[in-house]
């Protein structure tokens, strides 16, 4: 007998403050599905989630089209687990009838005569995707490179044309706009600055490195120094770990650390967890396995959500000077930056020091000048002397 299941959004989209996220659709109406077979797509300003049949069947209906703007469980589609159809049963043999490669992978192909028989795919279902058709070529040095056609900017002409292009912008680009117009008009962001001496934890690091990798497998890297930095600053300056809710402060006396992490679909925000009771090797190991879950799209949505404060690190892209924005509901972000070998007074002395600009973004509905300048001066304190964050003084 058949049953009729409902397929459904997540009821969170990536964090308490994703309201909205961008629906790919993977299958077709009346396409047999397996179980585990990708459905849906669900794009959000923090990551990629992904939408799996929970039971074989055929797909009988939609209730969005590709690139719609969905909400938290939202209805998508139904599923009949009737009869598979003969199509289905070859393919769970693994003898699909057609291969469905990418568009991309398949117009590269075509413009270079190369036949798909010969590219291994290692797409979903074997399909091929852009990347394979490229490697393909590059194992191959008798094959001829595949020609990929790119924009270039028009040159200047003597009747001084001006060339224009106009693209419109992408769905989840169009979200990212969004909220974070949102957070400067709900917040009243400000932001202050200070600068750090880099040098005595660099030395740090450098006598301790090889003992501490050999110990726990992993590097000493600065983010660890940081965050316990942050989280002792947040214990001090209360009001930066809290948040608005109506007419109400929420101070919160956890520490659960956002930690800004670069990945090809754009920024996605892990969340260390209870920050303040982990070791630095705990933290560089919590870092690592994070760091890679994000850039293979496979971040949980529990791993994003409750961050308190966040730190952002665009030092690691040459940014010599930033204004991090806010994530609602936080009131505070700190952002680090490049190390740059520059003079500075020491004693009565100029010497040539590694310094970082610092930055501390924060909603001024709840904190005042003093407490983000206080801030800010205390994670200086702790880095340029990192045996007080041992101390915790």
């Amino acid at each position: 007998m058949s049953k009729i299941i409902e397929i459904r959004a997540p009821k969170t989209l990536g964090g308490e403050s994703v309201t909205e996220g961008i629906v790919k659709i993977k299958k077709n109406i009346g396409e047999a599905v397996k179980v585990d077979d990708l459905i849906f797509e669900i794009e959000t300003d923090k990551t990629a989630l992904e939408l799996a049949a929970e039971a074989s069947g055929q797909i009988t209906e939609f209730f969005v089209k590709e690139d719609d703007v969905i909400s938290p469980d939202q209805l998508l589609a139904k599923l009949s687990t009737g009869e598979v159809k003969e199509e289905a049963k070859k393919e769970d043999k693994g003898e699909s009838s057609t291969k469905k490669d990418a568009p991309s992978a398949r117009k590269i192909m075509e413009e270079n005569a190369i036949s798909a028989e010969s590219v291994k795919g290692t797409g979903m279902g074997n399909r091929i995707t852009k990347a394979d058709v490229i490697g393909h070529t590059s194992k191959n040095p008798s094959a001829e490179q595949p020609v990929i056609k790119r924009y270039e900017l028009p040159k200047s002409t003597a009747s001084g044309e001006r060339k224009e292009e106009r693209v419109k912008m992408s769905k989840i680009r169009q979200v990212i706009a969004a909220r974070l117009k949102a957070s400067q008009n709900t917040a009243a962001i400000l932001t202050t600055f200070n600068e750090i001496d880099m040098k005595n934890i660099m030395d740090l690091r450098a006598k301790y490195k090889e003992t501490f990798e050999k110990k726990y497998g992993i590097k000493l890297g600065f983010m660890s120094f940081f965050i316990k930095a942050a989280v002792q600053a947040l214990k001090e300056i209360s009001e930066i770990n809290a948040e608005i809710s109506g007419e109400e402060i929420i101070y919160k006396h956890y520490y659960d650390i956002g930690v800004a992490v670069g990945t090809d679909k754009g920024l996605v925000v892990p969340v260390i967890q209870s920050a303040d009771q982990m070791s630095f090797a705990e933290i560089e190991l919590t870092l690592v396995a994070l760091g890679k879950k994000a850039r293979e799209g496979k971040l949980q949505v529990s791993e994003m959500e409750g961050a308190t404060f966040t730190i952002s690190n665009g030092g690691v892209y040459g940014s010599l000077l930033s204004t991090p924005i806010i994530n609602p509901p936080q009131s505070g972000i700190l952002g680090m930056h490049s190390i740059q070998n520059r003079p500075v007074a020491v004693g009565n002395t100029v010497e040539i020091r590694p310094m970082m600009y610092i930055a501390l973004s924060y909603d001024h509905r709840i904190v005042d000048g003093k407490g983000a300048v206080t801030f800010l001066v205390k994670i200086k304190n702790y880095i340029e002397d990192p045996n007080r964050l041992v101390l915790e003084v």
